[in-house]
């Protein structure tokens, strides 16, 4: 956070703009394939970081759906889980026979979403699936059953379009690799 511009603290350019804009509706076309026979599914929202994969995939979506979202937390201001999962904030929709597909931004350990799934599974939902702007297959600690992955990544850190670090460079319009001296700089 060396300036006011997030774009200067970016090392490189992991998935640009376009790349994710083309991926998002081939994502949106197979999932209206998927769900066409289902009525209504739920888009679960992970707060905050799928947001604009969420909005962007509900677009090229071609059949009715709901939208809610759910907020839980296992990083804080830092780059590695804790291992501690906290809910803040649940549902407003019961999912009880409802067909569920969970929008998540990225899955790393897998095990935050692993926790997630299981609370989701206890509320009787008719399915759930699971599907990811980002995957980092090398750091899965929890076997996630994982049916739509936007891309596979390699172990770094990266922000934008929607993902953060300390809730800075959720607006770049691209996945960025953040420039290490940025996070391992002490606090003032």
């Amino acid at each position: 956070m060396s300036t006011a511009d997030p774009h200067a603290d970016i090392e490189r350019i992991l998935i640009t703009a376009a790349q994710i804009q083309q991926r998002v509706a081939e994502l949106g076309a197979q999932i209206s394939h998927d769900y066409q026979a289902h009525s209504d599914p739920l888009f679960v929202g992970v707060l905050k970081g799928c947001t604009m994969f969420l909005v962007e995939l509900a677009v090229h979506v071609n059949i009715h759906i709901a939208i809610d979202f759910i907020a839980i937390s296992s990083y804080g201001q830092s780059t590695e889980s804790s291992g501690v999962v906290r809910l803040l904030k649940d549902l407003d929709t019961d999912i009880a026979g409802r067909h569920i597909l969970i929008i998540e931004d990225i899955i790393d350990s897998g095990l935050t979403l692993a926790y997630l799934r299981s609370q989701l599974e206890r509320r009787n939902p008719a399915s759930l699936r699971i599907c990811t702007l980002l995957n980092k297959p090398e750091r899965r600690q929890a076997d996630v059953p994982v049916d739509y992955i936007g891309f596979d990544i390699p172990n770094e850190f990266v922000v934008g379009y929607g993902l953060d670090y300390a809730e800075r460079y959720r607006n770049l319009p691209y996945i960025g690799v953040l420039k290490p001296e940025v996070y391992t700089r002490p606090a003032h």
